[in-house]
């Protein structure tokens, strides 16, 4: 395979066989002052057009590195943005496939401006139509950027991706920390997902087919899973989340975002009876700012898509480490805010322990959920019981400490208590958990929610 097809191969592989149409075939540099003859071949670097996607729409550009190294020029940078501008008027999804060695020096500060109106376009389409990059060669400066502002990033494994190369580091050399690989951006949180290129397109394709074109369109697919069938192989008390919806999803399966970074939180997409939902999970019931920063950026592009959002809880503190101290407050207010704003249907379902303000982020009744569901081996209250009773009974001989535990266990903690309180809707056997939540989400879909006036909340 030729390098100059390659940039065109990945668009093929990744659109519905015979479906691209390129638009911008003959568009080639101008001349400038500093470039006064420009060199190069049509596309000026870059293919641009759209296709369908399993039957859907979507726009795509892809950099060819073999047409002065995939650099961005001013018609080059002018053609990116005008895809962003079709995808937000015909209401598709935009996927750009970068390689490029970054902006064109020959051309200057035309080439600059030009580049600025893709940011410009990029961020006018942020939360009208879903936005995907993928990177397969080089993406460096400006451009790491451009593919950071995206709703979701995807590498190649062997692509590079930095805003400054990992040489330019104090104290840093490529060879030891190859701070641009594709692993160290995932382990970053900078990238969702990495592979190899044919997996890299795969994940494309199947995101394209669980998430809405445009914040107008839904996400739904008819469903061949049984809606109501029992969730027979959850344990009595499970709170392994990727074991809950191996069970409970359609055809037990989960489209996990940032798998490498910050493992304790997993987020992602999922399916309830044809439904596609944001999932986040507490996989270690400590909190750390990275997983809240993972579930904060979720929330966000399923409120702007009218996306569900299912959170599975079991949440008892924050991780205790002086980097987590730093920058908790930080992120884990983020995503309060994130979760308590955003209007689309929100359902927790508590699988095992929820104390404290932990819980009081990880969407409960209180901050606006519509409805709580939880495990009969759940509990809810402000503290483990065994470290209330401690308080509670200092010094205190050893049969009053275990009088005040079993107490506190039964009338704070209880999964009763918190039902009577209202705190919990309904409490449920595992084995019945699909079938709640497809009919809460059933009942849900037209729900209609009016916040505050006023642009935006300001910390988001």
């Amino acid at each position: 395979m030729s390098s100059i097809s390659a940039a065109r191969q990945r668009v093929h592989s990744l659109l519905d066989e015979s479906s691209f149409v390129e638009i911008g075939a003959n568009a080639r540099a101008r001349a400038t002052e500093l470039n006064p003859e420009p060199v190069g071949t049509l596309s000026d670097g870059v293919i641009t057009g759209y296709g369908v996607i399993n039957d859907k729409p979507v726009c795509v550009f892809s950099q060819d590195s073999t047409i002065l190294g995939g650099s961005i020029g001013e018609v080059h940078a002018l053609k990116i943005a005008g895809i962003y501008d079709l995808a937000v008027r015909i209401g598709a999804p935009v996927i750009g496939l970068i390689d490029s060695a970054g902006l064109r020096l020959q051309e200057g500060v035309d080439a600059l401006n030009a580049f600025a109106q893709i940011y410009a376009s990029h961020a006018k389409a942020s939360g009208v139509v879903p936005q995907i990059t993928a990177v397969f060669g080089n993406c460096g400066g400006g451009l790491a950027l451009e593919a950071s502002m995206s709703d979701f990033t995807m590498m190649e494994e062997n692509a590079r991706m930095f805003v400054n190369a990992p040489n330019t580091l104090a104290g840093n050399h490529e060879e030891e920390n190859d701070t641009a690989a594709a692993k160290c951006r995932a382990k970053a949180g900078v990238v969702d997902y990495v592979g190899s290129e044919a997996e890299v397109i795969s994940k494309i394709r199947e995101l394209v087919g669980l998430i809405p074109s445009n914040y107008e369109d839904e996400a739904f697919e008819e469903n061949e899973d049984e809606m109501n069938r029992d969730c027979s192989g959850l344990t009595n008390a499970p709170t392994d989340i990727d074991e809950i919806l191996k069970e409970a999803a359609d055809n037990g399966k989960f489209f996990e975002l940032k798998a490498d970074y910050a493992p304790d939180m997993a987020v992602g997409f999922a399916r309830f009876g044809g439904t596609t939902v944001g999932v986040i999970g507490n996989r270690d019931p400590l909190l750390t700012t990275e997983g809240c920063a993972k579930a904060a950026s979720l929330t966000c592009f399923c409120d702007a898509f009218g996306i569900p959002i299912i959170t599975f809880t079991n949440a008892t503190g924050y991780a205790s480490t002086i980097e987590n101290e730093n920058r908790m407050g930080k992120t884990a207010s983020r995503f309060t805010l994130a979760l308590v704003s955003a209007t689309v249907p929100k359902i927790n379902v508590i699988t095992k322990q929820a104390y404290g303000s932990a819980f009081a982020i990880m969407n409960p009744k209180g901050a606006g959920a519509d409805f709580t569901i939880a495990f009969p081996t759940a509990s809810v209250g402000i503290m483990d019981a065994a470290v209330a009773a401690k308080v509670i009974s200092k010094d205190a001989p050893p049969e009053e400490y275990e009088e005040v535990k079993k107490f506190y266990e039964d009338m704070q903690n209880s999964i009763d208590t918190a039902a009577g309180r209202n705190l919990v809707d309904q409490i449920v056997e595992p084995k019945d958990i699909r079938r709640y939540l497809i009919g809460a989400l059933e009942i849900l879909y037209t729900k209609r929610e009016q916040t505050p006036a006023r642009k935006h909340a300001s910390k988001l």
